[in-house]
């Protein structure tokens, strides 16, 4: 593919229920500032695009971040970023099917939540099915329905801004410009906010595993760049639109900060427009993350980090690995299950820890940089500052009473595959090595 496609594609791949959903949890921990939060998390996550992308044109590796892990720190740092980017994006995809059964319910009430899940999952298998060239396509055309609905918010709300059609005796909207009004909660609101800012950019360890496509490796960086650029003007002035248009305790977790921004000026289409477009960027990341997870097990097979059956590939199936896609549809089942069983807040824990095993793999993204790009000191100055504001971010996890559980899930998922890489290198690298060396003395004598 083209750079523009494959920037098309990131910006598909991104914009998510994070954005349209988990903006109001951080506009109402931190206030306006959000927008500061979201600009912020906009220069981190091209820091960490850029050190991957640059490494993606040196070396061009189908298993991305995971291989760059490997080359830098050993095969224990591959096998664990592997497995916990799988293990963080099935937790996500049943998080974003849960939203989506909620949301559809907005239509049909009495319709079950677990029948709305099913029919997601499989029409999301299908599209993965399709092979690369159909998730390209169907990635495409969402991502296009996606952000024309959001410059559709931003018109509409330029528009009432101005006061071209609004309330009689409406105090005109401004944005605040005290420290105040602009930290309501103060800077530990700020801080915690960093999570829910980050979390809308998830998504780029998928573009970073289809950089392969790429016509030109080396037009990767440009790609990312364009693809950034383009998600940070379009959730900037959103936000800043939304925060300036109504008052903090006027926003809800249960809707959409842009539903609740135009809910006085009475758009009876708004809602439901707005209403599809946050089932379609759910359901465009949802899939995305599913055919990011099956292609990265197809490369832990090849690498021997999976067992062998996962890297098998069906020819009537257009090479498709079925049996990697067949565990994630697993995964994801159980994901479900788990979702709609547990109650809400459990459940919320897992889907931040899910969000903070993504940023611990971004880390990992910039620590293999040091040692496999000979990067100059001003480029491993901003390597340094985007470590920072991971770490900033998932700290800020720990001030929030509400959300510090999800923290320590991360660490629970981290110990885990910390064991399993421990077992793996004494039980079975080791035993292949040995085994290789005793195979090669033999054929020497």
């Amino acid at each position: 593919m083209k750079w523009w496609q494959l920037s098309l594609v990131g910006v598909g791949c991104t914009i998510g229920t994070g954005y349209f959903l988990g903006s109001t949890i951080g506009i109402k921990t931190t206030g306006p500032s959000i927008v500061f939060s979201f600009v912020l998390a906009a220069l981190g996550t091209y820091i960490v695009y850029n050190l991957l992308a640059k490494m993606t044109a040196a070396d061009p590796q189908e298993g991305s971040f995971c291989y760059y892990a490997n080359k830098a720190f050993g095969r224990w740092a591959g096998f664990s970023c592997g497995w916990n980017y799988w293990s963080s994006n099935i937790l996500i995809m049943g998080s974003q099917l849960t939203a989506l059964s909620l949301l559809s319910q907005f239509w049909f009430p009495k319709v079950p939540l677990w029948l709305f899940a099913s029919g997601f999952a499989i029409v999301s298998i299908v599209v993965v099915l399709l092979g690369t060239k159909g998730f390209d396509r169907v990635e495409n055309i969402l991502a296009v329905i996606k952000t024309a609905a959001i410059v559709m918010f931003i018109i509409i709300a330029i528009c009432a801004v101005c006061g071209w059609f609004g309330l009689a005796g409406a105090k005109p909207p401004s944005f605040p410009n005290t420290f105040d009004e602009l930290f309501p909660k103060g800077l530990k609101g700020f801080w915690t906010s960093l999570i829910y800012a980050f979390y809308a950019f998830g998504g780029i360890e998928v573009i970073g595993l289809m950089a392969m496509q790429l016509k030109k490796k080396e037009d990767a960086p440009k790609a990312g760049t364009i693809m950034l650029l383009v998600l940070t003007i379009i959730y900037v002035v959103s936000l800043g639109l939304a925060v300036t248009m109504i008052s903090l305790g006027a926003f809800s977790e249960k809707e959409s900060p842009f539903v609740s921004a135009l809910d006085s000026y009475h758009l009876t289409f708004f809602p439901h427009v707005f209403n599809g477009a946050i089932i379609i960027a759910g359901f465009s990341t949802m899939t995305a993350s599913l055919f990011g997870v099956t292609n990265l097990l197809v490369t832990l097979s090849n690498d021997g980090n999976a067992p062998a059956l996962f890297m098998q590939k069906i020819k009537k199936f257009k090479d498709l690995p079925l049996p990697s896609l067949g565990l994630g549809a697993l995964g994801l089942l159980g994901s479900i299950i788990t979702a709609l069983l547990l109650p809400g807040k459990i459940y919320e824990y897992i889907t931040t820890s899910a969000g903070i095993l993504l940023l611990y793999n971004w880390a990992f993204i910039i620590l293999s940089s040091f040692k496999i790009l000979e990067n100059k000191m001003w480029s491993k100055i901003t390597a340094v500052f985007g470590l920072l504001l991971i770490l900033a971010a998932v700290s800020g996890t720990l001030l929030e009473k509400e959300i510090r559980p999800g923290f320590f899930i991360s660490l629970l998922f981290i110990v885990i595959i910390g064991l399993a890489a421990v077992f793996m290198k004494f039980k079975v690298w080791n035993k292949n090595k040995a085994m290789a060396a005793k195979a090669s003395k033999s054929g020497l004598d």
